[in-house]
């Protein structure tokens, strides 16, 4: 029987979405990378359209599409507050009808499906560090539900797509992921303040700095996630992908400060509403059920994402909306 698989990827041009393809691509499957680029760059996978088990496929996930596979990483939809707030209409259409698409096509194909979910299901936790378990506070009325609740209905979805249709399905939880790929614009924190300090700008922070993120480098991700894909079918999740450990905003501005050389001096916005207060993973689940855990430190990711932005023209990147 052979290991070849034939695998979709969507959102499959965006930061892990790039690396994900490069990954199984480098194994030899069959990879078909579905993207509308909103938010993602074909520079992400350019390198990859020479290769002759590589497809690229311009297509909004939205609206069906029919193909055959054998599995499905669900990766699409915009993931920066200020880009999936530019049209949160747009921004639920991509979670929710996305969902029904992906899981009708593996329902359709007996096809395994991953959907990306993220840390933001737990909206802005009272119970820390955050466990599977957790129900979450989330504000179904605010700017920020477009993406939390959406990410919610996916996961409703996938499980009763897995109840009804005994579909084979896997859900991971994202935390904030950061590493080389990561456009510039993207608005999220670690790419402003890298962008900013090498630019030689003041690094802007929302609030007082004193909210709490946990930063997982991008390599780490992605092999939490094929683990995910090539466990045991019993194991279904929702998992937590992420790294355990805890900075405050401030924290890693200073970090950003001291790798770069740069002089920059930190300035403070308005908080902006419903942001989370504190986040941190509890991975107990995915390395008793995946062996995984991150093993690249926030100061050397750091290190290496300065120099992938270093060694680029930042002119050659385009900002998908006015809200980076």
């Amino acid at each position: 029987m052979s290991t070849i698989k034939r695998i979709l990827v969507t959102g499959g041009a965006g930061f892990l979405g790039g690396h994900l393809c490069e990954r199984l691509v480098e194994q030899g499957h069959d990879v078909i990378c579905l993207d509308n680029f909103f938010t993602s760059q074909k520079t992400n996978v350019a390198h990859l359209l020479s290769r002759p088990n590589f497809e690229l496929v311009r297509h909004d996930i939205i609206r069906p599409i029919i193909l055959e596979v054998d599995e499905i990483y669900n990766l699409a939809c915009p993931a920066a507050p200020g880009h999936y707030q530019y049209n949160p209409i747009k921004t639920m259409k991509t979670s929710v009808m996305g969902a029904i698409n992906v899981l009708g096509m593996a329902k359709r194909c007996r096809a395994k499906v991953l959907q990306a979910s993220t840390s933001e299901v737990y909206g802005d936790p009272d119970v820390h560090p955050q466990p599977e378990s957790y129900r979450g506070n989330v504000n179904p009325i605010g700017p920020r539900a477009c993406y939390d609740e959406g990410k919610r209905a996916a996961e409703t979805l996938f499980m009763d797509y897995y109840r009804m249709h005994k579909v084979r399905i896997r859900i991971v939880r994202i935390f904030n992921t950061y590493g080389p790929g990561m456009h510039p614009f993207d608005g999220r924190v670690v790419s402003n303040f890298v962008r900013q300090a090498l630019a030689g700008e003041d690094i802007t922070i929302f609030g007082e700095g004193e909210q709490t993120r946990a930063f997982c480098y991008r390599d780490d991700l992605i092999e939490g996630i094929i683990r995910m894909m090539n466990g045991p079918d019993e194991f279904i999740g929702p998992v937590n992908l992420g790294n355990p450990g805890e900075f405050t905003i401030k924290q890693l501005a200073e970090l950003v400060i001291e790798l770069t050389g740069a002089r920059s001096k930190l300035v403070y916005r308005p908080l902006p509403a419903d942001d989370p207060t504190q986040r941190r993973p509890d991975i107990t689940l995915a390395r008793e059920k995946l062996r995984w855990e991150p093993t690249v430190p926030l100061r050397d990711g750091l290190k290496k994402t300065i120099d992938w932005f270093r060694s680029i023209d930042m002119r050659q990147f385009r900002a998908p909306t006015p809200n980076y």
